[in-house]
């Protein structure tokens, strides 16, 4: 199996594996501190913390732990985000997609649809995977909304399971989507995108 990941490519959204090209336009996304309400990670303050952010993100990458994409709206090919697979199991055909975030702009917009479909059909159907997982801070409602409208299945919450943004202690919920449950979580992903 080969788990790398190409430019994934819908109708509103391109998902280009990340480089030090999209750093520009990550930091241009990254401005509203909205964006970083829910993530492990403080938001960049200055284009050097973004150049760290991104520079992470790659080794991150060459070391096999992580596939970072940057998230490109094909409409005015703009920088809007960024999303990855992290905790890649290919002995276990198992992936997480998480670390997504969004510029508000891009809220609402189908830009996350799609790009979870485009990356739930690349785990499953190119990769081979049996199991995606994701997980957000148990408080996120916003998404907790957003998994729970694949549908991806609750598994639970990891209580005190991560400490972020400096030391604050996070409860996790776990979702996840398998590969028998994945033709009716993409039938469903279509519809809501009017296809």
């Amino acid at each position: 199996m080969d788990w790398t990941v190409p430019t994934l490519e819908g109708e509103l959204v391109r998902l280009e594996p990340m480089t030090a090209e999209h750093e520009e336009g990550l930091w241009e996304a990254s401005r509203d501190a909205r964006t970083w309400t829910w993530l492990s990670v403080l938001k960049p303050e200055t284009r050097d913390e973004m150049r760290e952010y991104v520079a992470a993100a790659i080794a991150n990458r060459d070391a096999g732990e992580e596939l970072p994409l940057a998230t490109v709206r094909r409409a005015d090919g703009r920088v809007v985000g960024s999303t990855r697979y992290l905790a890649l199991r290919p002995e276990h055909r198992s992936v997480e997609i998480g670390w997504t975030w969004l510029a508000p702009e891009a809220w609402g917009t189908g830009v996350n649809v799609e790009a979870k479909l485009l990356m739930l059909e690349h785990a499953f159907e190119r990769l081979g995977c049996l199991r995606v997982e994701l997980k957000t801070d148990a408080g996120n409602e916003r998404s907790r909304g957003a998994m729970e409208a694949l549908p991806a299945r609750f598994e639970g919450v990891h209580r005190k399971h991560m400490l972020v943004r400096g030391g604050e202690r996070r409860d996790s919920a776990w979702y996840s989507v398998l590969d028998e449950e994945w033709p009716a979580v993409r039938a469903n992903l279509l519809r809501r995108l009017g296809r």
